[in-house]
Parts: C-alpha cells; structure tokens; sequence
C-alpha cells in the first residue's frame, strides 16, 4: 500500500461526494421558486439512501469477485453477501514487520478506501436522474425508486464495466467474444474503455431520466409556459462546484499519484473548457446571445463527454471531444419539445447525449486505438456496442422498476404541482418573502 496514493484517493472521494451538493445547488437554481427546495432535496435523500445501501450490498455486488475469487452471475452482478456490510475489507494479518490486507486492494490503495470512493459515484449517478422529473415526483417514491435502480441497475452495470463483467476486458466478455482474449495479457484483445464512467454514471443515468420522464408524464404547463430558472447564481455555483469535485471523479479514478493522474486533469479541463465555448458558439449562433445558463450547461456537458475518455486522448483530441460534446448538447437540449417527453432540467440533452459522444468518441480520439491514430475500427465497434448494450439494459430495468414503484402513488396531484412541491412535500418555502 502506498500512503501517498491512499490519501489522494480519499481526497479525491471526499471531492466527488462534494458534486452532489453541487449539483443540488445547480439543478436547484434552474428549478422555479417554488420547487427547489424539493429538487435540493432529491440529490440529499440519495446521498442518505444510497450511501446506506452501497455500505450493505452495493460494493458486494459490484466488485466481490475481484476480492475473494468468487465467480459473478452470468457476468451481470457479483454476490451481494460476500462483502456485506464492508467489514472484511478490514481484515488485516501479520506477516513478520508488516500488516497485510486479507483481500488486498486497488492497485496501492486498500479496499476499504476504494469502496468509500466507489461509494460517492453510485450516489451521483441517482442523483442525477432527479432532474428529469422535476415539480412532480412525490418525494418518498424517489427514495424507494432511487434504492431500487441503485440495487438493480447501477450496481449490476458497475460490475459489468469495471468489476470484470459483460461490459469489461475480461475473458468472459463481449469485448473477448467479439475480438478475442489475450491470456498472457489477461484483457481482450479490444478492451472497453470507460476510465470513469461514461457509461456506467452518465449513459446510465441520462437513459433512466429518459425513460422515467416518458412514464411520469409531463409537467401540468409544459408546452404552454416558459419555465425560467429563479436563480441563476445558484446554477453557477453549482456548476463550479461540479467542475471542482470533477477533479477526483476523474483523476481519482487512476487510483494513483502518477503522470497519468496529471494527463487525466488536463485532459479534463481542455474538454470541459472547449464544451462550454462550443455551448456557447451554438447559443450565439441560433439565439443571439451567450447565456449564462448556457455556460454552465457546457461546463457539464464537457465533463461528461470526457469522463470515459480522459485516460486515453491527448489535450488536443480533449478539446475536439469537449467542443463537440457542448455543440451537440446545446442542439439536443431541444429535442424534448420535438418529441414531447418532458426532461425537465435537460438530464437527457447533457447527460445521455453526451454521455453517449464521449463513450464512442474514444473509438476515433484514442491515443494508439483510435480510428484517427491509425488504429483501425475496432475500438470504435467495441465502444458502439458497450453503449448500446448500457442504453438497453438500463431502459429495460428502468422500465420494470418505474412500474413496481408506481402504486406507492409517485405523482403529486395537479393541485399540489400548481402550488408548489416545496409546500406539498416538505411543508417549506425557500423564501420567506412576507
């Protein structure tokens, strides 16, 4: 175990738990007066329930196997008992001067340390989803739906990408079947590339949103109304701090102090700097004006398209990945009114569609694999296909675990929507005006 690294990883935790107040304050400052105490409070109950759940079976069935040797179940999931609770991961032996861990690590980091950081992006991930269904989801169905799509979407799907299942290089995955497996090397010949999690975080959660905001319905106004941020500061803030704790999102995920750790930061902020001009370039170009919103909106966008991808490009291919990721977000933001399905706070223009660029831009952007640095077209194939395999599996489960939920009564009356959810929920206001 190396100390240094050790300590790198739970900074690095302690900043990715930090991007969900984050993203309460910037979800909650594009949400109207009257519901972002109710949006603020979607992203705190997931840091309760979901923290609570990861502990017990969460890392158990996302990452078990690696630890006792144990086989998954069909490459989806790992025994949710095997760990349960954690407190193995804490099992050391002596042997002669030194204190061994039992079941080992990550890489030089102890387990316990990595399930701490694995913990705060299954937190984020159901947080993000809440800005789909803004103004209108009962707030104790969220909870429930939130534990729910955690245990049977987020955690089956992490262990896939990273714990050796369906989705990884392992020899047991498509990556293999498809391309072949090399033992010496033990990884597939092509090996998916998620570095942080572009498919596992943003295609998982901006497909759910998807899904979720079509089988909720829309909100009482939408199509007749504008609904304007009440607090744009807010959304600023939020985004700053999002930027921020994107550093240990990103850069923790290494696991390590080490020059990739250095690449992976600036890989981040060319991408997420050249995705808020590009935002901003389609906002002056179509609107008239550069928003603030806008730029925000960006920033986000541009960190979500470089998260699977920032082990693998160069600065240069960061800021044509980022610049991209913020053109098309800004398009897709408007396809909600095209097709009709209300995306509340545009969880599905940012994060699934650039999500979606950032996981398959690698098969062109890679360094060595890519099709523009003369590696053929296979890492674009095995891209493709692990994002539509998470596209699919996440919109199935989603779909089943929306409907279970659905008679605990999951919408507020049209009544209690017109008054404001804050009222209704929470029996709070933001403001006190009077």
């Amino acid at each position: 175990m190396s100390a240094g690294d050790t300590a790198w990883v739970l900074t690095a935790a302690a900043l990715v738990l930090f991007m969900t107040p984050g993203l309460a304050f910037f979800y909650g400052g594009l949400s109207r007066q009257k519901s972002v105490l109710n949006m603020m409070m979607m992203s705190f109950g997931a840091m309760g329930v979901i923290s609570v759940i990861y502990v017990l079976w969460g890392y158990s069935m996302s990452f078990s196997s690696g630890h006792t040797g144990g086989s998954d179940i069909a490459g989806i999931f790992d025994n949710p008992f095997s760990l349960f609770g954690l407190s193995q991961l804490l099992e050391t032996q002596e042997v002669g001067d030194e204190t061994l861990y039992v079941l080992g690590g990550f890489g030089t980091v102890p387990a316990i340390v990595w399930a701490g950081f694995q913990l705060t992006f299954a937190v984020i991930t159901v947080a993000l989803i809440s800005g789909a269904v803004a103004e209108r989801m009962k707030f104790g169905t969220w909870l429930v739906f939130g534990a729910l799509w955690a245990t049977f979407v987020y955690f089956p799907l992490a262990h896939m990408v990273w714990g050796g299942g369906l989705l990884s290089g392992g020899e047991n995955s498509i990556a293999s079947w498809l391309f072949g497996y090399d033992a010496e090397a033990e990884s597939a010949n092509v090996a998916p590339i998620d570095f942080a999690g572009g498919t596992v975080v943003h295609i998982n959660a901006g497909m759910a949103a998807l899904v979720l905001a079509i089988l909720l319905g829309k909100r009482a106004g939408f199509g007749k109304i504008v609904y304007r941020p009440h607090n744009i500061p807010f959304v600023m803030l939020g985004a700053a701090i999002l930027w921020f704790g994107w550093f240990g999102f990103n850069v923790g995920s290494e696991g390590a102090a080490d020059m990739l750790a250095g690449a992976v930061w600036v890989n981040t902020t060319a991408a997420t700097a050249a995705a808020m001009l590009g935002w901003l370039l389609v906002e002056r170009i179509r609107d008239g004006h550069a928003t603030s919103v806008g730029a925000a909106s960006g920033i986000v966008a541009g960190l979500v398209a470089i998260t699977p991808a920032c082990g693998s490009l160069s600065p240069i291919g960061s800021l044509i990945l980022g610049v991209i990721a913020g053109a098309l977000s800004a398009l897709a933001i408007g396809l909600k009114y095209k097709f009709g399905y209300d995306d509340s706070l545009d969880v599905v223009g940012v994060h699934l569609v650039a999500g979606l660029w950032g996981t398959i831009g690698i098969g062109f952007l890679a360094l060595d694999t890519g099709l523009f640095y003369g590696g053929g077209f296979e890492q674009l194939v095995v891209q493709v296909v692990i994002a539509l395999v998470a596209v699919i599996f996440t919109g199935i489960l989603t779909a089943i675990i929306a409907f279970i939920v659905k008679p605990l009564g999951w919408r507020v009356s049209r009544e209690d929507e017109e008054t404001g959810i804050d009222e209704t929920e929470h029996a709070e206001t933001a403001y006190e005006l009077a």
